[in-house]
């Protein structure tokens, strides 16, 4: 059973339509600038701040942007409520009502405010994806792995996540986030930088039921654990590479056919090693590959989703698009790093995410001519 995308979204600094984000970052835009507000840090830091979004009585700016993420990719769309499934990834949620002292708020639990927002978009069922920064790959796999089986024909899947004094804090308690922007797998590289932003995808097994006649399969996926350390990656790359492989089975595809690869690339020192050992143990170091990092920050919970989002567009407009940051390697396995923006056929990508705790995803996109 195929499994395709029908639509998407994308709402982040850059824009807020999946094409606006891509023409933007076509355009070596980037959402990354100083952020001065002391109710996020002491100090200042640089980040992907979306503007434009607040938090109301009624509802949280999360919420706010998950509403207008869905609503968009949603739109002339009206799928069985009883046969699709919404699907929310993210790492902290509506986390920052407990930063307001309302620890006592109906959704400050992820599965409500999972079955709010599915039931503001009018669907009866739904999941809450959470597992570190693979979140919206891992999301992706399991709806895959869903309508696959026939329990649903439909998912709308919904990433996000916003900038928060936790989430802030944390990072630079691991002395994680870069004083400039971020500059992913260069040598100069000094860290990540946070973002905020939500995305929509919406895949479906039967997009002739919606009237759709769609041009992007999901193949395959895989998912594997380190056991590394709480937050440091693997030092060999071996159990990425382990995942990789299983999309790749999975999508019946040999390395050489993969045409790019959309990396986490957080610019971190330990994830950029450890994905170029992982491409190098999975055959693939002679793979153009890209981080979109540098231009949207890590947006946690948002990242696999936004950057699959992404990675869709490339392949429609035949775009590799450029590592925003990078100039020279940092990295001890030799990898193709895209320097600069590249058009050429494509059709087939890879996606890998990597978190937290070990925890790895990878999973493949592939175009058909069937638009």
């Amino acid at each position: 059973m195929s499994v395709w995308v029908i639509a998407n979204s994308v709402v982040s600094p850059l824009g807020v339509t999946s094409e606006e984000n891509f023409n933007r970052i076509l355009q070596n835009a980037t959402a990354i600038s100083a952020v001065t507000d002391t109710a996020l840090s002491p100090t200042p830091f640089f980040a992907g701040q979306l503007n434009g979004f607040h938090s109301t009585p009624l509802q949280t700016k999360f919420e706010t942007m998950c509403l207008k993420a869905a609503e968009i990719a949603l739109n002339r769309l009206s799928p069985d409520p009883d046969r699709t499934l919404y699907i929310l990834s993210t790492t902290k949620g509506n986390s920052s009502l407990l930063e307001q002292q309302r620890r006592d708020h109906p959704r400050i639990h992820l599965h409500a405010t999972a079955e709010w927002l599915a039931s503001h978009a009018g669907l009866m069922h739904s999941l809450v994806v959470s597992n570190a920064c693979i979140s919206g790959v891992l999301a992706i796999i399991v709806a895959k792995r869903f309508l696959e089986s026939g329990k649903y024909d439909h998912a709308v899947i919904v990433g996000a996540d916003v900038l928060s004094k936790f989430v802030v804090s944390g990072f630079q308690s691991l002395q994680a986030l870069s004083p400039e922007p971020c500059r992913p797998f260069d040598a100069g590289r000094k860290g990540t930088n946070l973002g905020e932003a939500a995305a929509a995808l919406i895949l479906s097994s039967k997009p002739e039921a919606l009237g759709v006649r769609p041009a992007i399969r999901v193949t395959g996926g895989g998912v594997s654990n380190d056991a590394n350390h709480i937050s440091g990656p693997s030092r060999t790359g071996e159990e990425l590479a382990f995942a990789i492989r299983q999309a790749l089975e999975e999508a019946e595809k040999n390395p050489e056919e993969i045409d790019f690869i959309s990396a986490h690339g957080t610019a971190t020192v330990f994830n950029d090693e450890m994905e170029a050992n992982a491409f190098h143990h999975a055959g693939m170091g002679r793979v153009p590959l890209n981080s979109l990092k540098g231009y949207f920050g890590h947006t946690l919970g948002a990242a696999g989703v936004v950057e699959t989002v992404m990675s869709i567009h490339s392949l429609l407009h035949n775009e590799i698009v450029a590592t925003k940051g990078f100039e020279k390697s940092g990295v001890s396995r030799a990898i193709r790093v895209s320097h600069d923006r590249v058009s050429m056929p494509l059709t087939t990508c890879l996606k890998t995410a990597s978190g937290f705790g070990g925890c790895n995803g990878a999973l493949v996109l592939q175009k058909e001519n069937n638009s």
